[in-house]
């Protein structure tokens, strides 16, 4: 599998991935080198990481605690107090293998660690693989509002191995393969038609790879998301939304990335439909789709009220404006859509529908 190129770095596949890391270690002069690790890639995917380096690289090992809740200020206090009593200096490595929340907090930290340390994404879930590690994006959560501090800093390069993949539960593989279903959406039918045809999540690779290449795609047309990558955020306004909101309730059980923005793009859909076109059998092949594969959640007023407040911190907002990417068809996306505020209760009253 031919590794991919973005303008800064390189992401590498599988049998290729490793022998691309002990290349790149051996050509540069790290004075330390750091792995940054949650309490479940340290079981799992650690030992698997130290049997590919062959036991030739000494490396010093950070730990932080597992979980969305766990990616904030406060952690990274935690991960840039150990660089600093290990002595890692502005020549040092941070390696980060986990999921989303290890490699945006840990590419985060090692941004900001003395003015910035280089540092290497190793994905170990679906989602990370096709979504967090690719890109730059880096940052941690502000309370429960997702993503709200952090900066674009691309990694030295990316490592994709898929034989991590076999560490994870089912509802970690369906979080991960929300995101590969929107990159259908936004950018090619073909492959939206081809995923939610998959019966079975294994085997993976090529679909993987083709992830890869459409976010890539669209980075490289626009690093610093001033327009096109926007179209990333399909089904992230409103999702992103719902994740908070069951993030800072105690009273619900918290919902994966995946399992929210899936619940976003059926929203999302709904304004597409009545906004800019989507036609209805695509607007009903998407609930369709998504619903066979993530529960059905069953919001209150009260839940409906509490998420479109938490809209107004959205990323893409501007001059006091909620900006949506919503679809005219599938594979044809639109940025920057104000929806009126009525619609709102339309998709959630759509959603709620059997």
């Amino acid at each position: 599998m031919e590794s991919i190129t973005t303008s800064s770095y390189a992401v590498h596949f599988n049998e290729k991935a490793f022998d691309a890391l002990k290349e790149h270690l051996a050509n540069i002069e790290y004075s330390k080198i750091f792995v940054l690790v949650d309490e479940n890639t340290k079981a799992y995917c650690l030992p698997v990481f130290k049997e590919h380096l062959s036991g030739n690289i000494s490396f010093g090992l950070i730990e932080i605690k597992s979980g969305e809740e766990n990616k904030n200020i406060s952690t990274c206090n935690e991960v840039w107090s150990a660089l600093s009593e290990l002595d890692a200096d502005r020549k040092s490595l941070l390696i980060n293998l986990g999921g989303g929340v290890v490699t945006d907090l840990g590419g985060f930290i090692a941004s900001t660690y003395k003015r910035g340390i280089n540092f290497i994404n190793i994905p170990t879930t679906l989602l990370s693989m096709v979504d967090a590690s690719i890109g730059g994006k880096t940052g941690v959560d502000l309370g429960p509002l997702k993503n709200q501090i952090g900066v674009i800093n691309q990694p030295e390069m990316v490592l994709v191995a898929s034989e991590f993949l076999q560490t994870l539960e089912d509802r970690q593989m369906q979080s991960g393969f929300a995101e590969m279903l929107k990159h259908g959406l936004i950018q090619n039918a073909t492959y939206w038609k081809e995923l939610k045809e998959l019966k079975r999540l294994k085997d993976l690779d090529d679909h993987i790879y083709k992830s890869v290449l459409i976010k890539n795609r669209v980075v490289l047309e626009d690093p610093t998301e001033q327009g096109l990558r926007k179209i990333l955020n399909y089904g992230h306004t409103l999702g992103h939304a719902v994740e908070s909101y069951f993030l800072e309730n105690q009273e619900k059980d918290t919902l994966l990335h995946g399992e929210a923005i899936a619940i976003g793009m059926i929203l999302e859909a709904y304004l597409s439909n009545k906004m800019k076109g989507l036609s209805q059998q695509e607007l009903e092949d998407i609930k369709s789709t998504f619903l066979k594969r993530y529960q059905k959640i069953d919001f209150t007023e009260k839940d409906i009220t509490s998420i479109l407040a938490l809209l107004k911190f959205d990323k893409k907002n501007s001059h006091g404006n909620i900006n949506f990417v919503l679809l005219e068809a599938i594979g044809r996306p639109i940025t920057d859509v104000k929806i009126p505020n009525e619609l709102y209760l339309e998709a959630f009253a759509y959603y709620k529908e059997q």
